[in-house]
């Protein structure tokens, strides 16, 4: 059965080739805002470049952040990319002004600390061995990064059995920062998923698997 997915389409993100990505491994695909047809759809990809604070403005104004907070209260899931997946932390800090995030996961995006700025290209990703993200793919998979602002701390502890902890995959420029997360519902990666060639179509098509 194909799986439907909305792009949301809130003024920042390469909502075409994510289009076009997520139709390449067997999703129908559609780009809209419309408030409905995202909650509806079986899963919403939320794509973004750009500023932190303009991501989330331009979110807000569409009532992304209500999209994103009921579907996940209700199990349905969402794909956060590049700053899409930023803006699911606490809160970003970009030149000295700091925004609230949605506050899915604790933890500040903050500029990484790198000889070279930004982090632009392709890079592995060191993944849990039973990511269901990365299943299928080698530990040499590279993926295509382009950002100058990451999360270098992961501060979310599962204190109970009956909780599981989400699996946070890592990439080292400079220094090591969050590159992908699992967490139920809710997947995000900070690399481009929709620009990695094969290994990112495989992602794709693993989030598919889930809907």
């Amino acid at each position: 059965m194909t799986k439907s997915v909305v792009v949301l389409d809130y003024g920042f993100g390469n909502v075409r080739s994510a289009e076009r990505a997520l139709a390449r491994a067997g999703a129908e695909v559609e780009i809209t805002a419309d408030y409905e047809k995202a909650m509806n759809a079986d899963g919403l990809l939320v794509p973004g470049v750009g500023a932190f604070a303009a991501c989330m403005t331009g979110l807000k104004d569409v009532r992304g952040d209500w999209i994103v907070g009921r579907r996940l209260a209700g199990g349905r899931p969402v794909l956060g990319i590049c700053v899409g997946m930023q803006i699911l932390f606490a809160r970003g800090i970009e030149h000295g002004v700091e925004t609230e995030g949605l506050d899915e996961w604790p933890g500040v995006v903050e500029p990484l600390n790198a000889p070279v700025v930004p982090h632009m290209g392709w890079n592995t990703v060191d993944a849990p061995q039973d990511s269901r993200q990365f299943a299928g793919l080698d530990d040499d998979a590279r993926f295509y990064f382009v950002h100058s602002y990451a999360v270098r701390a992961w501060d979310l502890q599962a204190h109970n059995d009956r909780i599981r902890a989400p699996k946070v995959a890592w990439t080292t420029h400079g220094e090591p920062f969050v590159a992908a997360v699992e967490n139920g519902a809710l997947w995000a990666t900070q690399f481009h998923p929709e620009k990695s060639g094969d290994a990112g179509a495989r992602l794709l098509a693993n989030w598919l698997d889930t809907l």
